[in-house]
């Protein structure tokens, strides 16, 4: 090494150890500022970009001080605590009410979201800037972002274990009579400046060594690439045989887990993750199985991104929007980009799924947009679900005494607030004085559980068949049924038709692919038993539509036949495959 290179990496060192010193000591400053309610912490607005920019833009130059020009960082940089601080503004614009601080502006979401931007977008603009043209070859991103992860990984771990040596050597010297150590390391005027200046110097060391080992941090993270990509086949496989399962079961048991879509998105983030995985940095094609499995993977996302659409569709248009059906929207659009990308990767001849690399491309800027997006007024989760919820009361879709004016209240923030203020003047009087009571409301107070049936969306059968009176009147309890068809958010059809052979006709509601028996018992309709099929898969949808669902001959035992499927009747509480009771014997008719 020469006098020159010597002393660019003693420079790139001082340099990295002053950021990381800086930054522990701004971070110092601002706690004790928000401790003391003292100024900039009474300034929200100052105060939380103050904090999201110490926290997270140092990063940037941290890992890639010796790997850009010092003006095209500078730039970057400067452009990300732009860019953090609009976000950590709005959100605390948007705030939260007096009585609930700590969910706004210094939220969780607002700290993953803006690390999950900067890293996204970092990893699209440093191998850009090196390579001097707007988009680099898809190796050097590839290779980037792998490298990073290790680099932040060995830092994190560095810093962690020189935590833990300072809290031995504080409990070694306190046997001796010696707290000064403890009281030290106890101290935030210590331990934030010492944190960062370790940190920062994890990280050089973390880049000395990776660069100068670049050929054994490749190999090791092609090892756990291609391990990991050894799990697409079977992954292909789960994926193949849930939808495969799909025309038998029925989408009912799927949509009664009330977490259809948000499952549907893992499973397709674990197609795309594992596809990656495979193709890495598409320098060389992997073994053929991983290549028919990446290809059958991007297939596969197709009917899935399908069905989680459909999904998403029904409960926003049965229920609006909510902040978690903002963010799984958001993710779905995610998933479709990634969806059409590979299909055309998995489907165009030519080399190897290449135009995989156009799509994660593209992805993470829409990504990095999309972030943006949520976190500021232009698709801020609170103000869209705000509007459709209101939209929805106002335009009678939802009555005055079902709508969630607390949501308003405690859980949209300043829109929310906004939105109730102007409820308050609405000419609807039950409307005004719900606002009205919800907007001086000191505290959130926990809903009454929504019990019986959703009649609304209730198919009855056999045609002509009608719901007693005294089911649809009743006031529905917790004791009465441990059934999901007595949640008011679940459709279910209903079949009418006497299952003890007493005369009198029971009310069975389908639940997914069994149904639940309510019977009167004490003047009142409870769940007395459940008909349920040894092997799962009766279409009982198909089957009711079609006339089909009746009780089987009276032998030994009734049992309710949907088709040619024999579904076992039980007791409620008993396993599925428990002997029903056996049949009375026939009376006169």
């Amino acid at each position: 090494m020469d006098a020159t290179t010597a002393g660019t990496a003693r420079t790139t060192a001082l340099t990295r150890l002053a950021i990381g010193l800086a930054q522990g000591i701004a971070l110092f400053l601002l706690q004790k500022a928000d401790e003391g309610k003292s100024w900039p912490a009474t300034q929200p607005m100052l105060y939380a970009p103050l904090l999201v920019c110490a926290l997270t833009v140092p990063l940037i130059p941290l890992s890639a001080l010796s790997a850009m020009r010092r003006s095209a960082l500078v730039a970057w940089s400067a452009v990300a605590a732009a860019l953090v601080a609009i976000m950590a503004i709005h959100a605390a614009w948007d705030g939260a009410a007096p009585e609930r601080l700590g969910v706004g502006p210094l939220s969780p979401p607002l700290f993953i979201g803006v690390a999950a931007l900067l890293f996204i977008a970092h990893h699209l603009v440093q191998p850009a800037e090196a390579a001097g043209r707007p988009i680099a070859p898809y190796a050097d991103y590839f290779d980037l972002v792998g490298t990073n992860v290790v680099r932040l990984f060995l830092s994190l771990a560095f810093t962690g274990a020189f935590w833990l040596l300072l809290f031995l050597a504080g409990a070694l010297f306190k046997l001796i009579g010696v707290e000064a150590i403890q009281k030290l390391i106890g101290e935030a005027a210590f331990a934030f400046p010492a944190t960062g200046l370790m940190f920062a110097a994890a990280v050089h060391m973390a880049v000395q060594l990776t660069e100068a080992r670049a050929g054994l941090v490749r190999g090791v993270r092609t090892v756990g690439l291609v391990l990991l990509a050894w799990l697409l086949p079977l992954m292909v496989v789960i994926a193949s045989g849930f939808l495969a399962t799909l025309p038998f079961t029925g989408l009912a048991p799927l949509w009664s887990t009330k977490a259809a879509a948000s499952l549907l998105l893992s499973a397709a983030a674990a197609l795309i993750i594992l596809i990656n995985a495979a193709y890495q940095d598409g320098l060389e094609p992997p073994n053929p199985i991983l290549r028919w499995a990446a290809r059958a993977a991007s297939l596969l996302l197709i009917p899935i991104v399908i069905l989680t659409a459909y999904a998403l569709w029904l409960r926003i248009h049965q229920y609006g929007l909510t902040p978690d059906r903002v963010m799984a929207t958001t993710y779905l659009i995610v998933a479709v980009g990634f969806t059409i990308g590979y299909t055309l990767a998995a489907t165009r001849p030519g080399a190897w799924m290449k135009p995989l690399e156009r799509t994660n491309l593209v992805m993470a800027a829409v990504s990095v947009l999309l972030l943006i997006a949520l976190f500021t007024p232009i698709a801020d989760p609170a103000r869209l679900s705000v509007a459709s919820q209101v939209k929805r009361l106002e335009s009678g879709k939802v009555s005055a005494e079902k709508f969630d004016f607390q949501f308003l209240r405690f859980d949209s923030y300043r829109y929310g607030r906004l939105a109730l203020e102007r409820l308050k003047k609405s000419s609807n009087g039950d409307i005004a004085r719900r606002a009205t009571a919800a907007s001086i409301a000191n505290a959130k107070t926990a809903p009454v559980e929504k019990l019986g049936p959703d009649f609304a969306n209730m198919a009855v059968y056999p045609a002509g068949k009608v719901l007693p009176d005294s089911f649809r009147r009743q006031d529905w309890k917790a004791s009465d049924s441990d059934s999901a068809c007595t949640y008011t958010d679940m459709r279910c059809s209903a079949l009418i038709i006497d299952v003890d052979g007493d005369g009198v006709d029971e009310v069975l509601l389908a639940s997914g692919a069994a149904f639940d028996v309510f019977k009167m018992s004490d003047n009142r309709w409870r769940r007395v038993g459940q008909a349920m099929g040894a092997c799962p898969g009766a279409d009982i949808d198909g089957a009711l539509k079609a006339g089909e669902v009746n009780m089987s001959e009276p032998t030994a035992r009734r049992d309710l036949m949907v088709g040619d499927q024999r579904l076992i009747l039980a007791p409620a509480g008993v396993g599925c495959h428990a002997p029903s009771p056996p049949a009375p014997s026939p009376r006169p008719r």
